[in-house]
């Protein structure tokens, strides 16, 4: 039988608005994430405050709207007043959860001016590992109050006159977790995140709150401990978090390609999970999701386990990703917008160097990992209403997953800029994917461009030396007569087909 894959696309069948948030990422006191990364006095391209520009100006290229911050396993170990104030007074400290020394030469202040430079805004975690209500409370109170109590007085004494109104917050992490600070039984964590919750909002009632979901879908308690935190803390708290890692350890790339549809099962056990809830304590308020760390992460698991412990940002978890590891992140992409009803946030772990799609030298250049380029499409064309795909495709078997689609596909409509955004992914190896897209509801229209990620070599990665190996082009083959439009998406690749509705 001809290989051939076909998509409807109504724009009066939508699945939901697109959250710009939805494109966040993660910044953590990890490796070379903060100190070498984004922060590196003396380099060639530093400003003022020491911030590399050219990191920035790659970080403003993607459009990230929300960065995470500072942790990560980190948070549950740090006391947030040792970032803040005059550097010279702020101590070092022995950081326990990646067994590093913490200079705290970056803190609080300086993320949010960081922030501000990228156009982006901060996602703030609290510590609810070693600390609790009381220390949340006041971080609130020093962030977002005006004036006139001893904590927003502090801030303006640290030059920062107005509050820097964080309206993020995330309520621990990952506190399921044996290897976390701090780690609590859901019953704990969910007490501990209700009365934390209560008084940040008496602090600032305007703030939204993460409570933390299972550290991954095979934790053991998964997702009982869902149930049970959102039983206890459910009125308080806006969002519930969802954290997924992926590696190709066994070298088995097709069925690495499918591990988006255990993303998908995860969101949707999640959703049921809070949507039980809800139904149990006759709520007319719908929990909505943070996915805030998903990536690809394993090819430096090795090289981790020998660094030597107690130095100051060593080389951590710094991932050279390839390009079938682009082609995951595209399908993880697609199965964040096809529930975008639902996951309002999500954060890409993470931003800089550590698990990564910018890569910096040590007073040299930065570049653009592949998983960047999916990352940026999605961002920049991904920002509308999701339409309900339609999708009919050739499908294959793989170790983990069966009736895998080789076609992954989705499609944004932005009314207002009158386009239409095609994203798909050919998950076969060795064949092109002929596809067809039937958007009958939007009369004619044509194409604007057919980007296409693709490489001879599924392991082919871009390096400090050879930064172009992978990169988009836009010689995509996609063409339109009317509402019907036709492309070849060749084998192994990510293709976004931007569509101007006529």
């Amino acid at each position: 039988m001809a290989m051939k894959a076909t998509m409807i696309a109504d724009k009066d069948f939508t699945i939901g608005e697109v959250d710009k948030r939805l494109y966040g990422s993660f910044i953590e006191h990890l490796g070379r994430a903060v100190y070498g990364g984004i922060y590196e006095p003396g380099h060639p391209s530093a400003d003022e405050q020491g911030f590399r520009t050219d990191v920035l100006e790659l970080v403003k290229g993607i459009g990230v709207p929300i960065v995470r911050y500072p942790g990560g396993n980190f948070v549950s170990g740090y006391n947030w007043e040792d970032g803040v104030g005059p550097v010279e007074l702020r101590p070092k400290r022995m950081e326990l959860a990646w067994r590093t020394i913490e200079p705290n030469l970056v803190g609080l202040n300086e993320f949010v001016d960081w922030c501000r430079k990228a156009n982006s805004e901060p996602m703030m975690a609290v510590n609810l590992g070693t600390r609790g209500p009381e220390e949340a409370r006041q971080l609130v109170e020093y962030s977002n109050h005006p004036s006139g109590s001893y904590w927003s007085d502090l801030r303006a004494k640290h030059g920062y006159k107005q509050p820097h109104g964080i309206k993020t917050w995330c309520l621990g992490n990952e506190m399921d977790g044996p290897w976390q600070i701090g780690a609590k039984t859901a019953a704990e964590y969910g007490r501990i995140a209700a009365e934390s919750a209560k008084v940040m909002r008496w602090v600032d009632p305007s703030i939204e709150l993460v409570a933390c979901g299972s550290s991954n879908l095979r934790m053991p308690t998964f997702p009982e401990w869902e149930r049970t935190v959102l039983e206890l803390c459910y009125d308080q708290v806006d969002y519930l978090s969802l954290h997924q890692y992926y590696g190709n350890r066994d070298n088995d790339t097709a069925n690495f390609l499918a591990q988006s549809m255990g993303m998908d099962s995860f969101i949707h056990t999640v959703i049921a999970t809070a949507d039980y809830v809800q139904a149990k304590k006759r709520s007319k308020k719908k929990i909505h999701l943070s996915f805030d760390e998903w990536n690809v992460w394993y090819h430096s698991n090795d090289a981790d386990a020998r660094i030597e412990p107690w130095s100051v940002a060593p080389p951590q978890l710094e991932d050279v990703y390839n390009h079938e590891d682009a082609l995951l992140v595209g399908s993880m992409l697609i199965s964040l917008l096809k529930r975008a009803d639902r996951v309002k946030m999500a954060c890409l772990a993470q931003l800089v160097n550590v698990i990564a799609p910018i890569m910096t030298a040590s007073g040299g250049g930065a570049w653009k990992q592949t998983i960047y380029y999916p990352y940026m499409h999605a961002s920049l064309f991904g920002r509308g209403t999701v339409l309900v795909p339609l999708v009919s495709s050739p499908k294959y078997d793989a170790k983990d997953y069966t009736d895998v689609p080789y076609l992954d596909a989705v499609a944004v409509h932005n009314a207002e800029a009158g386009e239409v955004t095609v994203f798909a992914v050919n998950r076969h190896l060795s064949e092109a994917l002929p596809f067809e897209i039937d958007l009958r509801s939007f009369g004619g229209c044509r194409v604007l461009e057919h980007l296409v990620l693709e490489s001879g070599d599924l392991k082919a990665a871009n390096t400090q030396d050879a930064p172009d190996r992978v990169v988009p082009h836009a010689r995509g083959s996609a063409e339109a007569d009317g509402s019907a439009v036709r492309a070849r998406l060749g084998q192994a690749s990510w293709n976004v087909i931007r569509l101007k509705v006529v």
